[in-house]
């Protein structure tokens, strides 16, 4: 018996049409690479931006407990000693095991809050320079020519201005810390956002008169 075969329901694909489609399949793949790529990326860069915000907020945090428990240092040192718009110098024994009184500074270097401490030593206690330890305690710091901390006497009733610079130590009643902080949320991402905080100086409210 003679069977015929129909070739035409046959489908298949030619070399011409297989290239083309695993041109389009190559497009696509690349094309999904780099939007994992870039979510992957842009992910991290959040991910970062958040633990840059809350690593500043506690190191402005820890800086306002300190401030508002400074007090005369081992030396017999007035409670501050600097007081600029970028530096400020002072004694306090917050979170000190030892109840002692640390010399505490904070200062901006390479767009980094450092934190420098010197824990009093020897008999008579005094504070050896070659004995601080200084600290990275927030990253991306933009403040520029916008100062980093603020300065105000016993007038201060939350709208009163600053004390200028220079600025008298003794008249100091209450501190702020206003730091910029770049988001860098994104790549090449150029927004910042503020944390501010303040508060008076425990040790001196009796002396507010003055």
């Amino acid at each position: 018996m003679f069977l015929y075969k129909n070739t035409k329901n046959i489908n298949g694909f030619t070399l011409m049409e297989t290239m083309v489609t695993i041109g389009i399949f190559s497009i696509l793949a690349l094309g999904t690479s780099a939007l994992m790529k870039d979510i992957i990326t842009n992910t991290r860069q959040e991910n970062f931006s958040i633990e840059n915000a809350d690593r500043s907020r506690f190191a402005a945090f820890n800086f306002i407990n300190e401030i508002r428990s400074a007090s005369i240092g081992v030396d017999g040192s007035y409670p501050i000693t600097q007081a600029s718009s970028s530096q400020i110098i002072f004694y306090s024994s917050y979170g000190n095991k030892n109840s002692l009184v640390n010399k505490i500074r904070y200062f901006i270097s390479d767009s980094k809050l450092k934190k420098s401490v010197i824990e009093p030593s020897g008999n008579p206690l005094a504070y050896n320079p070659s004995s601080e330890i200084i600290t990275t305690v927030a990253t991306d710091i933009k403040n520029d020519s916008t100062p980093l901390f603020y300065y105000y006497n016993s007038d201060y009733d939350g709208n009163y201005p600053p004390l200028n610079q220079p600025v008298n130590i003794n008249s100091i009643r209450y501190v702020k810390i206003n730091m910029i902080i770049l988001k860098q949320n994104s790549r090449n991402s150029t927004d910042t956002f503020n944390i501010n905080a303040g508060s008076s100086i425990r040790n001196l409210k009796t002396n507010l008169g003055s």
